[in-house]
């Protein structure tokens, strides 16, 4: 019988519904029924693609007797951490305080107040390298529970202490500069795996946000050497396996520093981020590498992720069956050198061996490869791709999570609209369009208040966060460029201004959740860029665009305001806070602002455009219509020139005199 997770709309709580675990949703209702009943709470938290939470559901929530055991000694609470970022950082605080270090499935125990007192991750169903099982964990919770509740209380409160004395020490003094940004450039090269392209170790996870700075600093100072790491990073990642070679796309990292074995996830803000990385790579050099995975990126997007109603799902699993009735990791994507053969007979197999690099002694497990490009590895005939890739579709697909979070379709629309734009792909910008119209229609209310997510076209019931109103308000200005529709900056403003009003606190300080939400043991409040940017630093951008656009001093002020977190991490921890790195680069280049006047049916009013979205300026506004069009306060007094379109570069609203050529607008733009 299924218990309360069948009436939820994230898949990963769904997948929980049938578990013998009488498990509860994250309420109210459930912490008093652990209070009535005098019980602790067991809050497991983890997402739908998520390899070891798909193992510890078998191994542990689906078996009838440690169920019966958590139902009799425990409530047990579940939480998809996509749907509820914020329950996920505040209790990942405590388990990375607690034990130095995190991940997921995150297993939490909790009092009735919601104040933690044991924390983990992972527990195997049976004692196994040092560490006890979960049947032991349980064991050894209910007996200090029941014996020493006292104790259990001080550490509880303890923790929960600890945890309200982080509050950020936010260095708000001052905007970044050249000096903080030149520190961080050096702190990124230190890191810098000259070897293999990215930075630090393995496990390696694609440093989007990174690039995104490195490139942005390059056009502003003309720094060859972060071009370098930027090309170089972006070439080994293509190259390798993390990238997917017959289908596009990225996994969401490489178990080793090479990029050859992935964690086979794909998830939808890696591939959103990387898909804009490539596409302004390109701008920046020609590189057709960056072309080709900017487009295949794009068009795995809108192929394997795209929804019925417009919006883009959250991820891909890992796992799927290999053909023989188990699942496991990778085997949707995985090929030895016999399966080649079969294929695509022996001598095109050969090639095709060669041309990926698949071995017989395998790259991956039990003698398979993941497809590289290794750069010795000969030509192909045109084919091959084609028919490998249709040999795949037959195989079991892995998973998808079809829940729609706001923030990550913000970056999809972003890079969608931007890579359609940059292509000559409309019908890119076309689904970005309906991505958008989607967000506007399921998860904005009446009030432009967001809600995080949504299954099947049908509004969940959690609030909207810090980095949904920041993301989604960056795709938003991507649009409003791109297609010259000022509906869609409006919308931004909107979202900006709930920015002002429930998340900024004392002295530029934002929040990741608003004034009047849930009220958590803490509330989060967390600057660092991870694998999509932070709250922080999309809003600050968000921000500093919309008053590139506006002439809004409120916006700039807050957006400056934000980015003072900068001068405290940049330089000591750059690539933690690569969006923000992004963000100061495009506030000491102005941001530069565009204005093309002209008709839209004019094809010089399409050049000068085209143009403007060609110029690698940081984080550069471009607004484009009619003279005095009310869509865009950019246009406001500027008139054609000799009856014609022109086009006029300014800095906060302060504007040098209008071209009229392509040729002079990127001149001007340089």
């Amino acid at each position: 019988m299924p218990n309360r997770l069948a009436h939820e709309t994230s898949p990963y709580l769904l997948q929980h519904a049938d578990n013998p675990v009488d498990w509860w949703p994250w309420s109210p209702e459930a912490f008093e029924e652990a209070r009535e009943r005098g019980v602790p709470v067991l809050l497991s938290v983890g997402y739908s693609s998520c390899h070891w939470c798909h193992v510890m559901a078998h191994e542990s929530f689906e078996d009838e007797t440690t169920a019966a055991y958590l139902n009799e000694h425990f409530v047990s609470v579940k939480v998809d951490r996509e749907e509820r970022p914020d329950i996920d950082a505040v209790y990942m605080e405590a388990v990375q305080a607690a034990t130095g270090q995190g991940g997921w499935p995150m297993t939490v125990f909790l009092t009735a107040d919601g104040e933690p007192f044991y924390f983990g991750t992972y527990f195997p169903p049976a004692p196994r390298h040092g560490m006890p099982s979960f049947r032991q964990i349980l064991e050894g919770v209910k007996a200090a529970w029941t014996g020493r509740r006292d104790e259990v209380g001080e550490v509880a409160g303890k923790i929960v202490r600890d945890l309200s004395s982080r509050e950020l020490a936010h260095s708000g003094t001052g905007l970044p500069g050249e000096a903080e940004l030149s520190q961080a450039l050096l702190g990124l090269t230190r890191d810098y795996d000259e070897q293999h392209g990215g930075f630090g170790g393995a496990p390696k996870f694609p440093p989007s946000m990174s690039l995104e700075f490195l490139l942005r600093h390059f056009t502003r100072t003309g720094a060859e050497g972060a071009l370098q790491m930027a090309a170089d990073s972006c070439e080994a990642m293509a190259r390798g396996g993390i990238y997917d070679q017959l289908g596009g796309g990225f996994a969401r990292y490489s178990v080793d520093r090479a990029w050859v074995v992935p964690h086979f996830e794909k998830m939808l803000y890696d591939n959103a981020l990387l898909c804009r990385v490539y596409a302004h790579l390109w701008r920046a050099t020609g590189s057709e590498l960056a072309r080709r995975v900017a487009l295949e990126t794009a068009d795995f997007m809108v192929r394997e992720l795209r929804t019925n109603e417009g919006g883009y799902a959250s991820a891909l699993d890992a796992d799927s069956d290999d053909g023989t009735g188990r699942h496991v990791e990778g085997a949707f994507y995985v090929w030895t050198p016999a399966q080649l053969a079969e294929v695509l007979g022996e001598r095109d197999g050969q090639a095709a061996a060669r041309h990926f690099g698949v071995t017989e002694e395998g790259t991956f497990e039990e003698g398979a490869s993941v497809l590289q490009l290794p750069p010795d590895g000969g030509p192909l005939d045109t084919s091959v791709r084609e028919r490998l890739l249709a040999a795949r579709e037959l195989r079991e697909r892995p998973g998808r999570d079809d829940k729609v979070v706001a923030a990550w379709n913000g970056l999809a629309i972003a890079a969608l609209a931007e890579t359609g734009a940059l292509f000559d792909r409309p019908d890119l910008v076309e689904r970005a369009t309906e991505a958008a119209d989607l967000l506007v229609r399921v998860h904005m209310d009446a009030h432009a208040r967001l809600t995080r997510t949504s299954k099947d076209g049908r509004a969940g019931l959690n609030a909207g966060v810090l980095e949904d109103y920041g993301d989604v308000a960056e795709g938003f200005l991507a649009l409003a460029g791109v297609t010259g529709e000022g509906v869609w900056l409006e919308f931004a403003g909107f979202l900006l201004d709930i920015v002002l009003d429930q998340f900024v606190g004392e002295r530029g300080a934002l929040y990741d959740t608003a004034h009047d939400a849930e009220k958590l043991i803490r509330r989060p409040q967390d600057p660092t860029d991870n694998a999509t940017p932070s709250g922080w630093t999309a809003a600050a951008q968000a921000l500093l665009s919309y008053a590139a656009h506006t002439g809004s001093e409120a916006h700039r002020s807050a957006g400056e305001g934000a980015l003072g977190v900068v001068n405290a991490l940049g330089p000591r921890a750059p690539r933690f806070i690569g969006w923000g790195l992004a963000a100061a680069e495009a506030l000491l280049d102005g941001p530069r602002e565009v204005a093309v006047v002209g008709a839209s049916t004019d094809p010089r009013t399409s050049a000068l455009h085209r143009t403007a979205l060609l110029s690698s300026a940081p984080g550069a506004v471009v607004a484009v219509g009619a003279p005095d069009s009310e869509e865009f306060p950019l246009l406001a007094g500027r008139p054609l020139v000799d009856g014609g379109p022109a086009a006029y570069v300014c800095r906060r609203f302060t504007c040098d005199a209008p071209v009229t050529t392509p040729e002079e607008l990127a001149q001007a733009l340089g």
